[in-house]
């Protein structure tokens, strides 16, 4: 028989402890998200993978608000993260920076996640987009790539967090 662990037993690291250690080299960046709980959702994964930072922009609210604590569980006190009003205007930066900028988009010349190679030495910034809308159109043509989620069902979309989720841990996987 399986017994289930407890949470004492998982050795979760403290807020100092996430602080100090070493960050997956991934970057979020959430473009005008609107649900709150989304939102929660993803920093959540980011704390479960340690990514790096996470980036709001446009209309994506910003911690504190009780409807993003509700699904994030504590992760805003752990996760790095800032609000940038422009999200083109981001990524030219992080371009600068050096930084690979990825959308997360069904699009033409896309790249499906199962056929994607991380390239080592290179740190990632992926782009989640509106959950009507996507990602802006003007943001995927700055984008160095864009990665779409293989999908065999009657849907044409995951939720964001669920994009999320399968994108960061598959990227994750590669990179570690």
């Amino acid at each position: 028989m399986t017994r289930k662990l407890k949470n004492s037993e998982l050795d979760r690291k403290t807020v100092a402890e996430f602080k100090a250690a070493k960050k997956t080299p991934l970057i979020i960046i959430l473009d005008n998200i609107r649900s709150l709980n989304n939102i929660g959702s993803v920093f959540r994964t980011a704390d479960a993978f340690l990514i790096k930072k996470i980036f709001l922009c446009g209309i994506t609210a910003t911690p504190p608000h009780k409807d993003i604590q509700k699904t994030a569980l504590g992760a805003t006190d752990t996760v790095d993260w800032e609000y940038k009003e422009d999200t083109l205007g981001l990524i030219k930066s992080l371009k600068e920076q050096n930084i690979k900028i990825v959308s997360i988009e069904q699009a033409e010349n896309a790249v499906m996640l199962n056929q994607f190679s991380i390239e080592s030495d290179t740190e990632y910034a992926v782009i989640f987009g509106n959950e009507v809308k996507g990602v802006q159109q003007e943001v995927v043509s700055e984008s160095d790539i864009v990665i779409e989620i293989p999908q065999y069902g009657s849907k044409h979309s995951l939720n964001i967090s669920v994009s999320a989720g399968v994108v960061v841990w598959d990227l994750f996987s590669k990179i570690h």
